[in-house]
């Protein structure tokens, strides 16, 4: 299992102060010599963590791959395809929310994100879709020619119990048809070193996308040994 750590909230305690401090890209090289596998950041289009300028900075820095996260907008669209990441992940934003809420309804902009995503892949830069594990919006992705899609695990990690055991077959099942089409899946939201272990477990899945806990779980031990630690529950 393959482990992409995200980096935004090195950049939201920096931006705390609009200072220099603690620098995301040094995180980024940290995780990367500690065996992350990528680099996963969001450029919202409120920058309420990560900046432009990080996104060009983080590409020169870092040997393993960089996965933007990003909304599908004609603003964010043309500064990373200046940037070049490996791969960009399309998903829904709000100004409002805290964090990402749920999956993209791929399904009801279906025209639209298919225009996006064959912009991307001319440039030669990989297109996953963050999508809640549902057979439509699977579906729909494949018609939109993403070879990705992340499969939203935000249900999964705030449930407990028989609630949990449904989410994790929901997971299952979605990552199991998603196979099924010819999409590569990987999955990511609010898993931490509690509830991660079921679904790196769950056959076809290539790699978890974690950013919250491991930067918590850095404030007590450091960051290299929180990704070290979370690796090792992925069985590395």
């Amino acid at each position: 299992m393959r482990l992409g750590v995200n980096i935004d909230h090195i950049a939201t305690l920096r931006q705390a102060r609009r200072g220099k401090e603690p620098d995301p890209v040094e995180g980024a090289l940290i995780c990367e010599k500690a065996g992350a596998d990528s680099i996963v950041c969001h450029l919202r289009e409120d920058r309420r963590h990560i900046q432009d300028k990080d996104l060009f900075l983080l590409k020169k820095a870092i040997k393993i791959p960089l996965n933007l996260e990003m909304a599908a907008a004609e603003e964010i669209i043309k500064i990373a395809l200046k940037v070049q990441p490996s791969q960009v992940t399309l998903v829904p934003e709000k100004r409002e929310e805290l964090t990402t809420e749920g999956g993209l309804n791929v399904k009801g902009n279906l025209e639209y994100l298919k225009k996006v995503s064959e912009r991307f892949k001319k440039a030669g830069i990989l297109v996953s879709l963050f999508v809640d594990p549902e057979i439509l919006q699977i579906k729909a992705s494949k018609e939109v020619e993403a070879q990705f899609v992340e499969l939203h695990t935000g249900n999964y990690s705030e449930t407990e119990g028989e609630g949990r055991k449904k989410e994790l077959k929901k997971l299952k099942e979605a990552t199991e048809f998603a196979i099924s089409l010819g999409l590569k899946v990987d999955a990511g939201h609010g898993l931490n070193y509690e509830n991660v272990v079921p679904v790196c477990r769950i056959p076809g899945i290539e790699r978890l996308n974690i950013g919250y806990a491991i930067i918590g779980r850095a404030v007590f031990v450091g960051l290299a040994e929180a990704v070290k630690e979370m690796l090792k529950l992925l069985g590395r």
